[in-house]
């Protein structure tokens, strides 16, 4: 029985992959750091292919639900997670900012410079991910292929 259904998912894998390989924009999609096909596709099928939907990066990671919320009131500030969002969306985001850890240096280091910031575990990813549909926007507005130093400058500081 549970071969059959291995069986099963290794098809629609094939079908799935066949289908997405076919999308004009599916090249730019592959090569950023985390995103494989079942993924890509995910993160594909919520945004829509729609190139004008999205006037910028801002509204492409509020829909994602990636960017934070800040309140502010007299002395007291607080950012929060959003809580308006589309979930499948902020789900594949958080798996592809996790995935991207091991696939791109850069993220890496974003990572833990967020985490030397004090943030924790689900905020440093979730700010990952909110710089990955960033970086996903700019790339598919230019339709450009990502490059790793481009898309995580690092800063040089030089030694006095």
């Amino acid at each position: 029985m549970i071969s059959g259904l291995n069986e099963q998912i290794a098809e629609l894998e094939k079908e799935l992959e066949s289908s997405f390989e076919d999308h004009p924009e599916a090249k730019i999609l592959r090569i950023l750091p985390g995103l494989g096909t079942v993924l890509g596709a995910r993160v594909l099928a919520e945004f829509g292919d729609d190139r004008t939907r999205y006037v910028d990066a801002k509204a492409r990671r509020n829909y994602a639900g990636t960017s934070p919320i800040t309140k502010a009131s007299g002395t007291r500030r607080v950012v929060l997670a959003r809580f308006a969002r589309n979930e499948r969306l902020f789900n594949a985001c958080y798996l592809w900012a996790f995935a991207s850890l091991t696939a791109s240096p850069g993220a890496r280091a974003y990572f833990d410079r967020q985490l030397v910031r004090g943030k924790t575990h689900n905020q440093a990813l979730r700010a990952l991910a909110n710089r990955l549909v960033a970086i996903l926007h700019g790339r598919l507005r230019h339709a450009q292929i990502y490059d790793e130093s481009t898309a995580w400058r690092v800063e040089v500081r030089v030694a006095a």
